[in-house]
């Protein structure tokens, strides 16, 4: 089978999710349509909700994904089994249009981040049975069938519950299994595309909202560093992003992500171009034209394919990461081994929600 180069990723690569008032958003766009036929009642809804956020994309200037959520605390007796009174927090409504996964992995990345942000054991999303690429997605990603709504629509949930599978777990760290650690080094052209440095802060401290292109969940790094082979699947990564030019590493280089590792490929392992394309499109920085260089020169052999897991709330640079955390000033950091607990004081003072960590 002939792949084809994800122009998903390429349509979307100027793109932001942002965070709106309700009211600020025309219900007359033809995107809510279905939305119109499927819940009778919406547009009362709809303005009830006004002065409420809300999470939208646009593509070309065209509405192409909307998510609201609520928190909830309250008995629920609509679904089967009803929902005893607990807090939740409710997908109450999210559509987006027919992309890839790319789009649903983003949205589903804002979902899941905020569920262990703000504590809550329990989210969970209404679907009908007709939205399969929905589900297919939730399902990766740790959601179970509930039951049902007297409508028809299926409920699926996810909870704490530990799968010890990367993607179910998303985007939980998980250190139960003793994985590895490692640090691994990004120059700052490579990472402000990898990893954003655009966040918005909420009101409340400690969480930050990453809403840009690449808040992408499953993320491609392709690089020329020989023991990243070394790694295995559900090890552990810390981004580290070199001194920006002219400044000082010390104060410059910074520690600002923790990633999941899924593989690490040799470039050689693909029997054709078509399959690295494919492989490398998603969640890859790199242009077709310049994967298609990497393809012909073999210079970049080295390909990690990781989860997005958490940005670090506070950014450790340089300095501290020698003085506090213990690391050596005179080892090259290219790619390094952590120790446990290296590891460990670097989530504390990056400030990682202790929600997070499954230990």
């Amino acid at each position: 089978k002939e792949h084809t180069f994800d122009s998903e990723v390429l349509a979307m690569q100027n793109d932001v999710i942002q965070k709106v008032k309700i009211s600020e958003i025309d219900i007359d766009d033809p995107f809510f349509q279905s939305l119109k036929e499927d819940y009778d009642g919406f547009e009362g809804w709809f303005s009830r909700k006004s002065n409420e956020d809300a999470y939208i994309f646009r593509e070309n200037a065209n509405l192409a994904g909307f998510l609201y959520l609520k928190d909830e605390d309250e008995e629920d007796f609509s679904v089967s089994p009803i929902f005893e009174k607990q807090r939740r927090l409710k997908i109450g409504t999210f559509k987006i249009e027919s992309h890839g996964t790319v789009l649903g992995q983003r949205f589903l990345s804002i979902i899941l981040r905020k569920m262990f942000n703000e504590e809550h054991n329990f989210t969970y999303v209404t679907l009908f049975e007709k939205q399969q690429g929905l589900i297919r997605l939730f399902e990766k990603f740790g959601f179970r069938k509930w039951g049902t709504k007297g409508n028809g629509e299926l409920v699926y949930y996810r909870d704490i519950e530990v799968f010890n599978d990367e993607y179910k777990d998303f985007p939980l760290i998980n250190t139960r299994n003793n994985p590895r650690k490692f640090l691994l080094s990004i120059y700052p052209i490579f990472h402000t595309k990898l990893f954003p440095d655009s966040k918005l802060h909420t009101e409340r401290n400690h969480i930050v909202e990453d809403l840009s292109f690449t808040n992408t969940v499953e993320k491609i790094y392709i690089c020329a560093i020989p023991n990243v082979m070394e790694m295995k699947k559900g090890d552990l990564i810390v981004i580290y992003r070199t001194a920006e030019y002219g400044k000082p590493a010390e104060f410059s280089s910074v520690a600002s992500s923790i990633c999941t590792v899924i593989e690490v490929r040799n470039i050689n392992s693909f029997s054709t171009l078509d399959d690295f394309l494919y492989y490398s499109g998603k969640g890859s920085i790199f242009s077709k034209d310049e994967l298609i260089s990497f393809w012909n020169t073999k210079k970049y052999p080295y390909i990690i394919k990781m989860l997005y897991n958490v940005p670090l709330t506070n950014r450790v640079i340089r300095k501290k990461l020698i003085d506090e955390v213990g690391l050596s000033r005179d080892q090259r950091w290219s790619c390094i081994e952590l120790q446990d607990m290296q590891f460990n004081k670097l989530l504390e003072i990056g400030e990682v929600h202790e929600g997070f960590i499954i230990d």
